[in-house]
């Protein structure tokens, strides 16, 4: 290669005197568009390509919005609703199986093989609750570390129990530190990561109920365009022809405002659903799985004062010392008051406030009984609290607690069949759109071009 004396290569050779650089495609069909717009046929030619692209894509943005929208009311009714409500039944499996231990230790050889059933119950609930969870967690989430810990709590637990079990029926007093350390691991581990599992499983429901309801801004507003655009085409023409109606151009238009009407109203009609299914479904789901814990805290607070018979005390505000299972109770025992006040107030029809009610009386009827327990007790009586307590009284408050808790299920099922009802009215109302919206776009599409070609056919 020829250099200069610089050691650079020479320029390349400029071009021939008389012609032009080559232009790029790009450049060359914005000519050919600019000059065919200078005439009516092209000019009509790019309306009818413009229309029908503001058409489809209307079409293609609500298809593909809607089935967003119908993917999450469907994750709410039958993914991440469920899956809330299998992390509350995990909480309330353990809770109740911690309950059932402390009820057979106080019963000793006493205990009825049906208290022994419903705690082994509890335990098989919870680890098929936990596989199943698992199975529907994301790896390496927030809800997969819970639940493998849960995983490997629960084991523990039981051996514990077991060894206070074992202890207890050879009457040797060291079952009583067993059940505590079972207890503790309950309350202090167990409990909270249930808690925990519970709680991230509500934001995923929530999170699906956002996306469920957002509405659908981008399809709404193309349509709106693509209306505006054909009404200014017909406008147009009219202005024109003299023609008042073109018969591809209405097409067109009733095809888009088909599709932007039913998506308004499919969606306001699965908004108002499925805020009745949160408002009055999963709101009073949460209250009555709030209720339904307490109650089963309150009476593992309960049997355990008996069981640890004033070993562990608590220090209040004011310096004075209380046994802490009896303050345990008093504190849940309120909760449960509270939780069965405000599931009442959410309950929207008398099948739903009926169970509610009833566990409200069978709870004033257990803090009764657990007071004459309590007086027992503190006057050294410890054989008579303990029949109050677990059965062989007239009136133990064992019955009360099972009458609350069977109550608060009553009132979850109610609950879950009207979140379902809503929940389904909600999701099934956007059945059929985004085909619907596709098709119709295509028919509108295709209206638009046909109605631009017979104008078009005029100047032939």
């Amino acid at each position: 290669m020829t250099q200069t004396p610089t050691g650079h290569a020479p320029p390349p050779p400029a071009p021939p005197a008389g012609t032009q650089p080559r232009r790029t495609a790009f450049a060359e069909g914005f000519d050919q568009l600019r000059a065919a717009a200078t005439t009516e046929p092209g000019r009509l030619r790019i309306i009818g390509a413009l229309l029908a692209l503001l058409v489809v894509a209307f079409g293609a943005i609500a298809a593909w919005q809607m089935t967003d929208r119908a993917a999450a009311a469907d994750d709410v009714l039958n993914r991440s609703q469920p899956l809330s409500s299998d992390a509350a039944d995990i909480y309330r499996s353990l809770a109740d199986a911690n309950t059932a231990a402390a009820s057979g230790y106080l019963a000793g050889l006493q205990e009825k093989p049906a208290m022994r059933e419903g705690y082994e119950r509890d335990i098989r609930t919870a680890a098929a609750k936990l596989v199943k969870a698992a199975a529907n967690s994301e790896p390496g989430s927030t809800s997969a570390d819970t639940i493998a810990e849960l995983s490997r709590l629960l084991p523990e637990y039981k051996g514990l129990v077991e060894t206070a079990r074992a202890n207890n029926r050879q009457g040797y007093p060291v079952g009583g530190a067993y059940l505590r350390a079972a207890n503790e691991m309950m309350q202090q581990k167990m409990l909270p990561a249930a808690e925990k599992l519970y709680q991230t499983e509500n934001q995923r429901l929530r999170a699906d109920y956002a996306d469920a309801k957002s509405f659908p801004w981008a399809a709404a507003g193309l349509g709106l365009l693509a209306l505006a655009a054909l009404t200014w085409a017909q406008r147009r023409n009219y202005q024109r022809t003299n023609r008042v109606l073109n018969h591809g151009l209405v097409t067109a238009t009733a095809a888009a405002t088909v599709v932007l009407l039913w998506l308004a109203v499919s969606h306001t009609v699965a908004r108002a659903g499925l805020n009745d299914s949160y408002d009055h479904g999963v709101r009073s789901l949460d209250v009555l799985h709030e209720a339904r814990i307490a109650s089963l805290t309150a009476r593992s607070d309960e049997n355990l004062t008996l069981v640890r018979r004033g070993a562990d005390s608590k220090t209040l505000g004011d310096g004075s010392a209380v046994d802490a299972y009896e303050w345990g109770y008093d504190q849940q025992i309120d909760q449960l008051g509270k939780s069965l006040v405000r599931a009442a107030g959410l309950a929207d029809d008398s099948a739903g406030k009926k169970p509610v009610q009833d566990a409200n009386g069978f709870m004033k009827v257990w803090k009764d009984r657990h007071s004459l327990a309590r007086d027992d007790n503190n006057s050294g009586n410890y054989q008579a609290a303990r029949d109050r307590v677990i059965g062989a009284a007239k009136e133990p408050t064992s019955v009360c607690f099972d009458n609350v808790d069977k109550a608060l299920a009553a009132a979850l099922t109610h609950e879950q069949n009207e979140f379902k009802q809503a929940a389904s009215g909600g999701r099934d109302s956007l059945t059929g759109l985004p085909t619907g919206a596709a098709v119709l776009a295509v028919l509108g599409a295709t209206g638009a071009v046909l109605g631009i070609g017979r104008r078009l056919s005029e100047y032939r």
